[in-house]
């Protein structure tokens, strides 16, 4: 019976090792086909990721050649055409290296591959043509204008690709078994046989190697719009409670002294009476004027007109020292509407002179028309009264130097900041050619073509780029 016994108990034993061996092992397949399922859904991540980075990259730059060949279009400066052109070289080349790391067939890709090809490799030939001093041609900018009309198509259809991303609707796995509808159908029928006549113009520029509205404000050491003495942290808090009321406030919290910044300046919070919301507003320690103010409110209706936002804005600057300011370009979103100042000077011979470096945006809210938010910096860098020369071409004499097919609707004198960090005082012509607006700045003493805007008018706003 012992023997039985021990026997029973030995057998009891293993299987129990057996038992607990294939638990560990079930373990060890599981946690290791967990670690490898892991291990796979970084590397999916990952990937999703780049291919999302070199689409949402190859749309930016798109846009951008499509905007740069609409300024090329009526561009009548061999100078500044020759600037845009090659910005359309190199915008349609680094797109067509975003379009190459997409997981899409070669074959799918071809025509718009082919595209970007070809319009970069004729911007270039054109904007030599340029530098060489020679003006382009009628059959030149017939080309042009239909590299255009395909740039406008493509961009279109990546659009709806990104919807269609952002959505979920299309994922890059199934992109690739997609690709024909996505791309192929849609892209294919604007660039079929378009380009056959444009071949000829290739031949010659193969083997190339590539290279890789003024809210943006000017910069100076020199902040001329700053005047006044330096103030310490107590004064700069006096400020605030000028600027926002001191009946509203319930409490200032000081962020400190911002030494380093592109304006040194004192920072607050502020905590408004009857609100949960707190402000931020920044106040330059030379002077005491406000940089940047800013208090967030959800608006849930919209009875304040567009024309009304300019007027309380225009008064609210007013009330606050800034005088003689003109509403330029405005974006409406959520209920608020920003609003760009310029300031406008008269001349002694009482011509007006937009200012565009003297910039100033206001946010408004169209419920109640409530100031809640200030921004000067442009302002502050550049305001001061300029000496305008009498000695400039009229409007007339600048006329002769525009794309005939400008359709013109308005035309001011202003000054507009350059990328030298300078100034140059222009006549501004705001006109259409083929349902596109543009801005076409004129120098008022050479008469050379400066600058070209293109405008696009949104259901939230008038931007320009």
């Amino acid at each position: 019976m012992s023997k039985v016994k021990n026997w029973k108990e030995n057998l009891s034993n293993k299987t129990s090792y057996i038992i607990i061996a294939i638990v560990i092992a079930v373990a060890l397949v599981g946690a290791l086909a967990y670690y490898a399922y892991k291990e796979t859904r970084q590397y999916i991540t990952a990937t999703e990721n780049k291919y999302n980075m070199s689409f949402f990259e190859l749309v930016d730059y798109v846009q951008n050649v499509e905007t740069y060949l609409a300024k090329a279009l009526i561009s009548t400066s061999p100078e500044h055409g020759a600037e845009t052109l090659t910005n359309v070289w190199r915008e349609a080349s680094i797109a067509q290296s975003c379009l190459a790391q997409l997981p899409i067939s070669s074959h799918e890709l071809e025509n718009t591959s082919k595209f970007l090809n070809q319009v970069s490799d004729y911007s270039y030939s054109l904007s030599r043509k340029n530098i060489d001093g020679e003006s382009l041609t009628q059959d030149d900018l017939n080309n042009l204008k239909e590299l255009h009309t395909y740039s406008v198509d493509l961009e279109n259809t990546l659009n709806q690709l990104s919807v269609d991303l952002n959505a979920g609707r299309i994922k890059w796995g199934e992109l690739t078994n997609k690709g024909t509808n996505a791309f192929a159908t849609q892209v294919s029928s604007i660039t079929s046989d378009s380009f056959s006549s444009l071949e000829e113009n290739f031949h010659e520029y193969s083997g190339l190697i590539y290279d890789g509205a003024f809210s943006e404000h000017m910069t100076s050491t020199e902040k001329k719009g700053i005047t006044g003495d330096d103030i310490d942290e107590e004064q700069a808090k006096q400020k605030v409670q000028d600027f926002y009321g001191a009946d509203k406030i319930e409490e200032i919290t000081s962020n400190g002294y911002s030494e380093n910044s592109e304006i040194s300046c004192f920072d607050f919070n502020v905590k408004m009476k009857d609100s949960d919301n707190i402000a931020s507003i920044s106040i330059s320690k030379k002077g005491g004027h406000v940089i940047f103010a800013n208090y967030n409110k959800e608006v849930n209706t919209e009875v304040i007109s567009q024309e009304e936002a300019d007027r309380i804005g225009k008064e609210f600057l007013e009330n606050h020292g800034y005088t003689n300011m003109k509403e330029t370009y405005y974006l409406k979103q959520s209920g608020i509407v920003t609003i760009n100042y310029a300031y406008e000077q008269t001349t002694a011979s009482g011509q007006s002179v937009v200012m565009y470096p003297d910039l100033i945006k206001l946010k408004v809210a169209l419920d109640d028309g409530s100031v809640l938010g200030i921004e000067t910096t442009g302002y502050l860098n550049s305001h001061t009264e300029r000496t305008i020369p009498d000695n400039i071409i009229s409007k007339e004499q600048a006329k002769t130097n525009l794309n005939k097919e400008l359709q013109i609707q308005s035309e001011n004198l202003t000054v507009i900041p350059t990328e030298w960090k300078t100034e140059v005082l222009c006549w501004e012509f705001k006109g259409t050619v083929d349902d596109n607006q543009f801005l076409v700045y004129i120098n008022a003493e050479t008469g050379e073509e400066e600058d070209i805007l293109v405008i696009v008018n949104t259901p939230e706003g008038t931007l320009t780029h």
